[in-house]
């Protein structure tokens, strides 16, 4: 029953709209509270992100309904689409699907292939017009939908000619001069231990055992030595936030010069850094520390393999065994120390798509973290760790990495999806939900066919971690303080933090004014990086899947909707089954089930349970994989009885 609660409700709110696939969309407030729904026809011709003006219109089953009334923002006018020309007509159908219609393109006065992509600016709203200003290509082309991905994001991958000349104007190497002022720790054998394909080392590490302690040092690329403030560099580095890890390519936050040269930890040559070396007693907590500015020289660079294999008794890093081995030992004393806090650890495996020569998928396969990368983890966690107690103590003005409570609606959702293995997190009103709550689900689940759907939905469950100027603790790692330091060449934060910690040894206090909105722009940046990735990552699983459309799969239901469910294959891909195509019932969707329950015959498909599929359809337009549903093991009993 519809039930209008106009009293004591603001007629007009303010938030950012953000529209489903299917057309409808929800608009979040900006002075807080629940969102509220908008359907496709009372958009009133806001897109997809922009900030807009609601006026609610009904309360129905406590869900608050509205329509647009007005677009205050916009949230981009640059879109990427396919151009269509017709009886020189050019029209542009965006790749979004949240965005319904065609732009109309004026000034086109030429011919293109048919399916060309390109990118358009806006320059009409009422009616929607744009132009061309640029071609990517071919649909479907070497590259061109990942540069379209990038592109309907705002990101320009070479960098502007004021960057590129100053970056040109970076020394080659490090002064005499410069080198002088700092402490030498050229004579230590650090290394670093990275991909095979890396090539912005931006860390490197040695470690030595004496008497049952351990010495680590931590050393840093010194990117604040290079990129100073108020330069084009720096402009272009806030501006760009991180460097972007698409499938095929990075998109670096520094030019080349400083990401793969002077600020990359090269073997062979000497490097400016920043030091984080410290004391750590025999039961892995640091008992002393220095922060400082230094100069390093790279003894070698080891792959993960490399030490992986020295790890289970390979000699051929026989001249790095010393440090290799301490490493070992610390990493080990420092995961003991994060457990036994009740550090979340979010073991899920990751999705690894190789490409041939020509950019086109071959293989996917799993990315399971290894000891060496492990080992490294430890190590820059501690160092982001002892670097954000040091600022805080020492009241430098600085960038903390945060990490939230979660909600505890969130928190209820997951307890009603745990309910169905028999699990609860449990709460207390007397105390403060804490990490090891979620820890020790996890370690229930651990090698249990169940695991990485719990894992998955205890990980949606979290706060999203982001960058503040107030150190409030992060969640996820049970650390009071926690910080990024160790990553500057990719990360602004990172570059800011060293920046504030320079200014500190100089016996300088830098402004905290700006702090704010580097924090914000930073965490947003990062969050449009990650929705890159995902989307590069998406589309190139659907284009290796293409060739199997029509075969059968095992999968397991990972998530279930009022408009179907979707299933996870082995290899880590997932598609979407339809509700409207399993016609032997009319199901519906029961949320706190986490399940759609048939009507008339009780056949339940919930999340969990072991299905067959047949691909159907592959769809990188849609970046969505579709199947049919062919077995349905966990209903195999109900049937036969039925």
């Amino acid at each position: 029953m519809k039930k209008n609660k106009r009293q004591g409700i603001k007629d007009k709110i303010v938030g950012k709209l953000s529209v489903n696939q299917r057309g409808f969309g929800f608009v979040a407030p900006e002075d807080g509270g629940s969102d509220i729904f908008i359907d496709a026809q009372n958009l009133g011709g806001a897109w997809n992100g922009d900030r807009v003006k609601v006026r609610l219109t009904d309360i129905y089953n406590g869900r608050r309904e509205g329509r647009v009334v007005e677009v205050l923002e916009r949230a981009k006018d640059i879109f990427v689409g396919t151009l269509t020309q017709i009886n020189n007509k050019n029209f542009v159908k965006p790749d979004d699907k949240r965005i319904a219609g065609e732009i109309v393109v004026t000034k086109l006065n030429k011919h293109f292939p048919a399916k060309t992509k390109v990118v358009v600016k806006i320059i009409s709203w009422q009616p929607l017009r744009g132009e061309v200003i640029e071609v990517l290509g071919k649909e479907n082309s070497p590259g061109v939908e990942i540069r379209g991905i990038l592109r309907s994001h705002g990101i320009e991958e070479n960098f502007p000619p004021e960057v590129q000349a100053e970056a040109s104007r970076i020394e080659l190497e490090p002064s005499a001069e410069e080198i002088s002022c700092r402490r030498d720790r050229r004579n230590l054998k650090i290394v670093t231990i990275d991909g095979e394909d890396a090539k912005d080392l931006d860390d490197g590490v040695y470690a030595g055992e004496i008497n049952g302690e351990f010495f680590l040092g931590v050393y840093i690329a010194d990117v604040s030595w290079y990129v100073r403030p108020h330069t084009a560099l720096d402009r272009e580095a806030f501006n760009r936030g991180t460097s972007i890890y698409p499938v095929d390519r990075v998109v670096p936050m520094l030019p080349t010069e400083l990401s793969n040269g002077i600020c990359s930890l090269n073997a062979g040559v000497d490097r400016l850094a920043m030091a984080c070396e410290m004391k750590i007693d025999s039961s892995g907590k640091v008992v002393d520390y220095k922060i400082f500015p230094t100069v390093i020289h790279i003894f070698r660079r080891l792959s993960y393999t490399q030490v992986n294999k020295f790890l289970d008794g390979d000699r051929e890093l026989a001249d790095c065994a010393e440090n290799l081995n301490a490493l070992k030992k610390i990493h080990d004393l420092r995961k003991k120390i994060r457990a036994e806090r009740g550090a979340i650890d979010f073991d899920l495996p990751e999705m690894k798509i190789i490409l041939n020569e020509a950019g086109k998928p071959i293989e996917i396969t799993k990315r399971i973290q290894t000891v060496a990368e492990s080992i490294i983890e430890e190590c820059m966690l501690l160092a982001n760790e002892t670097v954000a107690e040091h600022t805080l103590r020492k009241k430098i003005p600085s960038l903390y990495r945060v990490h939230e409570l979660p909600s505890p609606d969130k928190v209820l959702t997951l307890n009603n999806l745990l309910a169905h293995f028999s699990l609860h997190i449990a709460t207390s009103k007397n105390r403060d939900l804490e990490p090891r709550d979620f820890q020790k689900i996890l370690s229930k689940v651990k090698g249990l066919p169940v695991e990485k759907i719990i894992t998955s939905y205890a990980l949606r469950t979290m706060q999203q971690a982001r960058y503040s100027p107030e150190n409030l603790g992060h969640f996820g790692l049970a650390a009071k303080f926690y910080t990024h330091f160790t990553s500057p060449i990719r990360r602004y934060p990172d570059l800011i933090v060293h920046r504030m910690l320079r200014a500190s040894f100089e016996g300088k206090k830098l402004s905290d004014k700006n702090l704010e909105e580097i924090s914000r722009q930073s965490s947003e940046r990062e969050r449009r990086a990650i929705d890159i990735e995902r989307e590069a990552l998406d589309l190139k699983a659907v284009e290796f899947m293409q060739r199997f459309v029509g075969q059968n799969f095992d999968g397991v239901i990972d998530s279930v909707t009022n408009f179907g469910f979707f299933v996870e294959l082995e290899n880590g891909v997932d598609g979407l089954v339809r509700v409207a195509e399993l016609g032997d019932d009319y199901y519906t969707f029961v949320e706190r089930e986490f399940a759609l329950i048939g009507n008339r015959t009780g056949k339940s498909f919930h999340i969990g349970d072991n299905v067959r599929v047949k691909l159907s359809a592959a769809s990188t337009k849609l970046r969505q994989l579709s199947f049919e549903l062919i077995d349905d093991v966990a209903n195999r009993d109900l049937i036969a009885k039925i």
